[in-house]
C-alpha cells in the first residue's frame, strides 16, 4: 500500500515543481525588467557627455588580455562640429529609419530573424542607431537573449528620454571607428588628417562605409568593401540632392592665379539712364 501511495503522489509532485519552476522564472524575469526600467539613470545624459563608456572598456580589457598597447582616443565635440555630410551618410549606411522610429525598426528585425532560422545561429542584428548607442554606453558586444532584453529596454527608456538630435549626437562621439578609435572627431583625424566639421562626401561615405566592422574595414583605399559600400553611400547622396557633385568639384579645385590688372574703383556713383515712362495710352487697362 505504502509503494503505491507514493507512485500515486509523484505525478502530482513533479506539476508543482514545474509551477514553481515557471513562478520563480516569471519573478526572476519581473525583477529583471524593473531593474533595468531604473538603471542606469539614462536621463543625466540630456546635459552630460559620458566618459569612458562600457564598450571602450571591453576593448580595453581585450588589448590587455592580448599584449596590445593601444589606449583608446576619443575627442567629443558638439553635433553642429561635425559635418553633416557624415551625419548623412551614417544614417543611410546604419539606420535609414532614424527620425521614423522609436528605437526599432521591425521590418530589420524580421529580416534579422528569418536569417537566423535560415542560417541555424543565434546572430540578430537589424539594430537601430539607438540600440547600437545603448550596446556602446551600456553593454558588451555579446550575441545572447539577455544582452539583447537589456539592450531592448535601455533603448526604450532612452528614445523616451532623449531628442533624436541628441542621441544621434551621442552616437557620433562614441561609436568605435578603428582599433582604439572612437567618436567621428577622433577618426577624421586619423584617417584623413583633419576635424570632421571639415570631412567631405566622399570621406564620409568612407567613415561610413567601415561601420559594420571598424577594426577590420579600412578606409585608406586597401578594403574593396569599404570602396564599394562608399560608393553606393555616396550616389545615394547625390541621388537625394545631400550632395552635387559639381559643387564638391569647384570647393575641391585650387584657386585659380589672376593676371588681369584689376579696374581701378572709384568713389564716384554710376550714373543709371533714366527710366522711360510709359504712356498712359500704352499702358495695359489692369482688368
Amino acid at each position: 500500500m505504502t509503494s503505491k501511495s507514493r507512485k500515486k503522489k509523484r505525478p502530482g509532485g513533479f506539476f508543482r515543481s514545474i509551477i514553481s519552476l515557471f513562478v520563480l522564472c516569471i519573478l526572476f524575469a519581473a525583477g529583471f525588467g524593473a531593474f533595468y526600467l531604473v538603471y542606469p539613470n539614462v536621463a543625466k545624459l540630456k546635459r552630460q557627455n559620458p566618459g569612458k563608456t562600457s564598450f571602450m572598456e571591453y576593448r580595453e580589457s581585450e588589448y590587455r588580455a592580448k599584449g596590445k598597447k593601444i589606449k583608446i582616443q576619443q575627442k567629443w565635440v558638439p553635433l553642429g562640429s561635425i559635418s553633416p555630410y557624415l551625419m548623412k551618410a551614417v544614417l543611410i549606411a546604419e539606420d535609414d529609419k532614424f527620425w521614423k522610429h522609436h528605437g526599432f525598426d521591425k521590418e530589420a528585425i524580421q529580416k534579422a530573424f528569418e536569417k537566423n532560422l535560415e542560417s541555424g545561429k543565434f546572430k540578430l542584428g537589424g539594430s537601430t542607431i539607438s540600440q547600437q548607442l545603448t550596446k556602446n554606453l551600456y553593454l558588451t558586444p555579446a550575441k545572447n537573449p539577455v544582452r539583447k532584453l537589456k539592450e531592448a529596454i535601455i533603448t526604450w527608456r532612452l528614445e523616451r528620454t532623449l531628442t533624436k538630435r541628441r542621441i544621434l549626437e551621442l552616437y557620433l562621439n562614441v561609436v568605435e571607428w578603428g582599433e582604439g578609435i572612437f567618436g567621428a572627431e577622433m577618426a577624421a583625424r586619423r584617417h584623413f588628417g583633419k576635424p570632421a566639421s571639415a570631412l567631405t562626401a566622399e570621406e564620409a561615405a568612407k567613415l561610413a562605409a567601415a561601420l559594420p566592422n571598424p577594426r577590420r574595414y579600412r578606409v585608406d583605399g586597401t578594403s574593396q568593401y569599404v570602396e564599394r559600400r562608399a560608393k553606393v553611400i555616396y550616389a545615394i547622396m547625390a541621388k537625394r540632392g545631400i550632395v552635387v557633385p559639381e559643387y564638391e568639384e569647384v570647393i575641391a579645385a585650387p584657386p585659380e592665379e589672376i593676371t588681369e590688372t584689376p579696374t581701378p574703383v572709384t568713389d564716384e556713383k554710376e550714373k543709371l539712364p533714366p527710366a522711360k515712362e510709359t504712356p498712359a495710352s500704352d499702358q495695359e487697362d489692369p482688368k
